[in-house]
């Protein structure tokens, strides 16, 4: 059975390495500064302990002194010495505990002088140092001073213990700090290890988005950071995949729309050439219409590539939109008249806005185009136009037939048309509800389609209001 290694990415690697130092530093500083503080703590302890102890014996030799009268059974007898100091520091105990405790009660740690400073009991210190550093309590009895007593500093009884509680305490702390890095290696391996899985995952699906997979995806786990970046990969994979059909889509119909008339146009040449029809200004009329229909599809997908490039020629500036539209309407209410529409308008002006006179009449052009050729004759025409905040607010409503509410998000899609009663019926390109979306929104617009109360489609417009401050610098 084959079994293999984990693999750690360059980002895991890293991630290792740096949670291992930082959790190493910090270990190494916690000891420092717990031995530190447990050597200070503890040289504290001693010389608080050291010097409750001697004024203990210091209270007994003093009792010793009112009962006795001098020091001299002291001089005669070192066992008495020693029993007065274990008496004295463990009462009630018949020897005293071992380790520390015991060498804090030592006998030989306590130097007893006379009221003279004469040396009474007590082992002289081992040098000139020592006996610097002794500490000294007077004995007094009745007000009177009677002797000193002498012991040693806590950083003498440490050297002679040979710091055994400290060893012990550093010991055990290099113990916990051991199994702290041990833990922070495994903790560091495995982030680093799972970390490294993730990313790399998101590597090898990157290189295959690039290389055109675009049905690669990312395991969506969990809601962290990680989990949203998968999920943008997939929304963009996914934009991706639907936008190269998109594309696939597009050229399969701009295709099929160029072979319809390319097709009309060549049968009727060779039927001309075959002597099937005559050269007569009949047959040119009709192929002239074929080549203006070309032309037109032609000049529709020019427009197109030219706003998705953001290249749409568009001069932008402060116009009447209320003007220009009621303009547009009053040109084509013959024509609509005779196509059997009746048209109502409610337009509100003046309408200032930043606009593209020819732009803007070929944005009304498409949309009676639209209202023409797929609303049923006789019907109505609808158009308001009024002030809503910092918007113009335009209303272009038609009668039957409508469209379904899953149909009209897609009526912008390029060559789109809904199948039924408004299919094309007379010969659009299918090109120019989309060229109006173009249109709109190179004026800063928004053009939404919605179900009309007359029973066909509802447009809405909003174009971005000019203020009169605005129109006033614009004229200066």
């Amino acid at each position: 059975m084959h079994f293999s290694l984990p693999s750690f990415s360059r980002l895991g690697i890293k991630l290792f390495v740096i949670i291992l130092v930082v959790n190493v530093a910090i270990a190494g500083l916690v000891f420092i500064g717990v031995s530190r503080s447990l050597d200070q703590g503890f040289i504290e302890y001693l010389d608080r302990t050291q010097t409750r102890r001697a004024e203990t014996l210091a209270e007994g030799l003093a009792d010793e002194w009112a009962r006795r009268g001098n020091w001299q059974w002291l001089r005669q007898s070192p066992r008495a010495w020693r029993y007065l100091v274990r008496h004295q520091l463990w009462p009630g105990e018949a020897a005293p505990p071992e380790g520390i405790e015991r060498r804090l009660g030592d006998p030989r740690d306590f130097v007893l002088h006379d009221a003279n400073g004469l040396p009474v009991i007590g082992l002289p210190p081992d040098n000139d140092q020592e006996a610097a550093e002794l500490r000294w309590l007077p004995i007094t009895s009745d007000g009177r001073q009677v002797g000193t007593l002498g012991y040693r500093p806590p950083q003498q009884l440490m050297a002679r213990m040979d710091r055994i509680f400290l060893s012990q305490q550093r010991r055990n702390l290099a113990i916990i700090v051991a199994a702290l890095g041990l833990a922070s290696l495994l903790l560091a391996g495995g982030l680093s290890w799972w970390l490294g899985r993730r990313t790399g995952s998101m590597t090898l699906a990157t290189r295959r988005l690039t290389d055109g997979d675009y049905s690669t995806r990312l395991a969506e786990r969990g809601g962290d950071e990680l989990s949203h970046l998968a999920r943008d990969f997939n929304v963009l994979a996914a934009t991706l995949e639907a936008s190269r059909e998109a594309r696939s889509r597009w050229v399969s119909d701009i295709a099929h729309e160029l072979r319809t008339p390319l097709a009309v146009l060549r049968g009727e040449i060779e039927a001309m050439q075959d002597g099937v029809r005559g050269l007569d200004q009949s047959s040119l009329s009709s192929l002239g219409q074929e080549v203006g229909q070309l032309e037109r599809l032609v000049a529709d997908l020019r427009l197109l590539s030219q706003s998705d490039a953001g290249a749409l020629e568009v001069q932008l500036a402060p116009l009447d939109l209320a003007d220009n539209l009621a303009t547009k309407l009053r040109e084509a209410e013959g024509a609509l008249s005779d196509q059997g529409f009746s048209l109502t308008t409610e337009i509100d002006g003046p309408a200032w806005i930043r606009g593209d006179t020819q732009r803007l009449r070929q944005l009304w052009a498409n949309l009676l185009d639209n209202t023409g050729a797929y609303t049923t004759a006789p019907g109505m025409l609808q158009v308001a136009l009024s002030r809503q905040g910092g918007h113009w607010r335009l209303s272009w409503e038609d009668t039957a037939p409508g469209v379904t509410e899953a149909d009209l998000p897609r009526l912008t899609e390029r060559l789109y048309r809904v199948e039924g009663s408004r299919s094309r019926a007379s010969g659009g390109s299918g090109l120019g509800l989309s060229i109006a979306m173009a249109l709109a929104r190179a004026h800063g617009a928004e053009m939404t389609p919605g179900v009309s109360t007359l029973g066909g489609l509802c447009w809405t417009l909003t174009f971005p209001a000019i203020d009169d401050h605005q129109l006033t610098r614009d004229d200066t």
